[in-house]
């Protein structure tokens, strides 16, 4: 058991260890008798090793620096001892007494916070990663460098635009936190759409936090036109004759244009009599080309003239004289003399026309003001009219309209005409909110198969 004595001497030399339990137990097992282990291999290294004395220690001075905040060795006389002087008088007892219950009896703390009061003396440890900060060395070298910067008297980019930035005029004032049990405060919704932007517009700007300026042109409605368009009184189930006459007619009007469109279509499509190939043009476009002409050889003949000169000959420019270039020259300058005259005369001519002039301007002027006039109206005219969307135009819905005959004299014998659901999808179109559509044509591949059931079959 030498190497236990070892330890335990080892452990006893520590400084500041005071052992607090008795030793009776550990020198009884010293004297017990020594077992044999080959202590050269690993695995008995832990399992014949006596090491309860060192546990003993260690619980030792865990157990101290729990109830005593460190080693009892290393205290102070003043701290670990005290002078007993016997009561202390009246004069100097301490004015606060113990809060006392409802019986008089001095309050008991209670079991729960005496459970998670912290009873131990030990320091927490140091945390060392709240201590650390991200990318310190950088900041560190950053701060550095803008200390030499600064002493050297050069001011940093970003600081420049700082300090050329302009100034925000701050006109309204910061709004003062008001009570909640003030009922003419203003109302604001935390939920709504809206947010208030009580900070600095470059801020803003900056951090990409301002709203995008919404466009003008997206608060303007597709159409001025209204949801639901009120029929003319003439739709009426019992109308006024005069209305119901005009709707008639506008109506015959709508079928008369329709009509126009038609035959013109079938003008433009018929086939022209003259057009229309008969025998003989027939004939005469088969022979075409077979049959010699008499006048080629007499139209060959001229050109046999020919065959002995030079056919196709380059004229060359012959080079001008001298004096013929000076008389060009003498010639542009009178035509540029004549030229100048003949504007000038005309100035000096339009200061006796200056009335006519005037006039003409106004004349102008007011054609220019009615084209205006008349450009805007086109303008107002054009957003009751539907645009085009889509490769399909616009096609307008047929008029419901009743002949004189066809009226009802009252509501439960009125006839229903028309469809609500279609009146609204042309109404949709017609105010440029979809665009025109065609139904889809739908071809089914597989042909249809009827079979008739058996319950079907018993009773034919």
């Amino acid at each position: 058991m030498a190497p236990t004595r070892r330890l335990k001497r080892v452990a006893a030399s520590q400084p500041g260890f005071l052992n607090l339990k008795s030793t009776s137990g550990a020198e009884g097992s010293l004297s017990s008798g020594r077992k044999r282990v080959n202590r050269n291999k690993k695995k008995n290294w832990n399992k014949h090793v006596d090491i309860d004395d060192v546990n003993e220690f260690l619980e030792d001075v865990r157990h101290q620096e729990r109830t005593t905040g460190g080693l009892l060795s290393e205290k102070s006389d003043e701290s670990l001892f005290f002078l007993d002087l016997g009561q202390p008088k009246k004069a100097e007892q301490k004015v606060e007494e113990p809060v006392k219950g409802r019986k008089g009896r001095a309050a008991r703390p209670l079991r729960i916070d005496l459970i998670l009061k912290h009873d131990s003396l030990v320091s927490v440890p140091k945390d060392v990663l709240a201590y650390q900060q991200p990318n310190a060395k950088k900041l560190r070298r950053i701060a550095q460098k803008a200390e030499q910067l600064a002493a050297k008297g050069v001011v940093p980019r970003r600081q420049k635009q700082l300090l050329n930035r302009r100034p925000v005029e701050k006109t309204a004032k910061k709004s003062v936190t008001e009570a909640n049990n003030y009922p003419d405060r203003e109302y604001y919704d935390i939920w709504g759409p809206e947010t208030k932007d009580t900070a600095d517009p470059w801020y803003l700007q900056q951090t990409r936090k301002s709203r995008v300026k919404r466009p003008a042109k997206l608060n303007e409605k597709p159409s001025v036109l209204p949801a639901v368009e009120v029929i003319a009184p003439g739709g009426s189930y019992n109308p006024d004759f005069f209305s119901h006459q005009a709707l008639l007619q506008e109506a015959h009007e709508v079928e008369v244009k329709k009509q126009k469109a038609e035959d013109k279509l079938q003008r433009q499509l018929a086939v022209n009599r003259d057009h229309i190939a008969t025998e003989e043009t027939v004939f005469s476009e088969q022979v075409e080309g077979l049959v010699e002409e008499e006048n080629e050889e007499d139209e060959d003949a001229p050109n046999d003239e020919f065959d002995g000169g030079a056919v196709g000959a380059i004229s060359l420019a012959v080079k001008k004289t001298e004096r013929q270039r000076k008389k060009e020259r003498a010639e542009k300058l009178k035509w540029q003399r004549r030229q100048a005259h003949r504007v000038r005369m005309d100035k000096r001519q339009q200061i006796f026309q200056l009335r006519n002039i005037k006039i003409s301007i106004k004349q102008q002027e007011q054609d220019t003001q009615t084209k205006q006039i008349q450009r805007k109206a086109n303008q107002e005219a054009q957003k009751a009219q539907p645009r085009r969307l889509g490769k399909l135009k616009f096609q307008a819905q047929d008029m419901e309209v009743q002949l004189s005959d066809e009226l009802a004299g009252s509501l439960r014998q009125l006839k229903p005409e028309g469809s609500v659901l279609k009146d609204r999808f042309k109404s949709l179109q017609k105010r440029n909110l979809i665009e025109p559509r065609e139904r889809a044509k739908f071809k089914r591949r597989l042909k249809v198969k009827y079979q008739e059931k058996r319950a079907f079959r018993e009773i034919t």
